[in-house]
């Protein structure tokens, strides 16, 4: 009687384990990773972007709030988001504060309602592209950083991700007025592509010596043909509200890993607000690598970046 009642038990038992099995099964799964679509990839995302990020300084402008700390920006053309270094709960409209006011979003279709565009020199211009998350298009503020940013890997895949970050300063609509230097040997070994369109806005030096005391002692620039007569940018200063810094444009600066000065205080003249990238491995903290496959680590930011921007064309 007893192993009867037992093999019952059992029989039911694994009754409901194969039940339980086939519910499993039936239940949808979640979706596949979606490849980003042209409008992601394209120049139209970076539009997309600079219209949000126009339009939240111009709310932050108009309450008399301080802009918040973003330190990189998700596009995945339904939604625009922000994420914040200091999380903020109470976000200007017409974004939607989430995950604890660590990411603000928006709907594209928000930002063409009327509100204040803001200016077109922007805190963020030095906010470009690094990749594709799946189907989102992830771009960061390299002038977040605390000190240099530095890209370790394949010598092929360093110099596109490089090569399409500085493209995308100097042409894209959301670096406005920056500026960007080539130091020592990238100077003239044809890290820019020839068929990019002149601006007065690359230099070149051959030490970062030089590049920084030209970027200190140079006055307002002239503003390019076409662009706006614009003067003057709004930078987040820490422990005090924005303030207005006349004729200074946000800096880029590129060097070659061999050739970034190790001395103490060397790197004393990066002036706030500017950035500087390195090719190669180097001891920064921010330390990003290349994978021989096209993916991008962003070590300490955790930004998980499956094809890097170099990988686009």
């Amino acid at each position: 009687m007893i192993w009867y009642v037992l093999a019952v038990v059992l029989g039911l038992a694994l009754i409901g384990a194969v039940a339980a099995l086939v519910v499993t099964e039936r239940r949808p799964r979640p979706p596949k990773p979606v490849a980003a679509s042209a409008a992601v990839v394209g120049r139209q995302a970076l539009d997309v972007v600079d219209a949000g990020l126009r339009r939240l300084t111009g709310e932050c402008l108009r309450s008399g709030r301080s802009l918040p700390d973003l330190y990189a920006v998700v596009y995945s053309e339904e939604r625009l988001g922000l994420l914040l270094a200091g999380a903020e709960e109470a976000a200007p409209a017409p974004w939607t504060a989430e995950a604890d006011g660590e990411r603000w979003t928006v709907s594209p279709d928000d930002l063409h309602r009327p509100g204040p565009e803001g200016e077109p020199a922007l805190p963020y211009a030095l906010t470009v592209t690094v990749g594709l998350d799946g189907a989102d298009r992830v771009l960061v503020d390299l002038s977040r950083a605390a000190g240099p940013v530095s890209v370790a890997g394949p010598d092929e895949e360093v110099r596109s991700l490089a090569r399409a970050v500085i493209t995308e300063a100097l042409a894209g609509p959301v670096g406005a007025l920056a500026e960007v230097t080539l130091v020592g040997s990238l100077a003239g070994d044809g890290l820019v592509a020839d068929d990019m369109p002149r601006t007065s806005r690359l230099h070149t030096a051959a030490s970062l010596e030089e590049a920084f005391a030209r970027a200190a002692s140079a006055g307002p620039g002239e503003p390019e043909p076409g662009s706006s007569d614009v003067t003057q940018i709004f930078r987040l200063i820490e422990g005090s509200s924005r303030i207005a810094v006349q004729g200074e444009a946000p800096h880029l600066f590129v060097v070659d890993a061999s050739q970034l000065p190790r001395r103490d205080g060397a790197l004393d003249g990066l002036r706030r607000g500017d950035a500087l990238l390195v090719l190669g491995d180097a001891p920064t903290g921010w330390r990003w690598r290349a994978g021989a496959g096209g993916s991008l680590d962003t070590g300490p930011l955790g930004l998980e970046i499956t094809r890097h921007a170099g990988r686009f064309a």
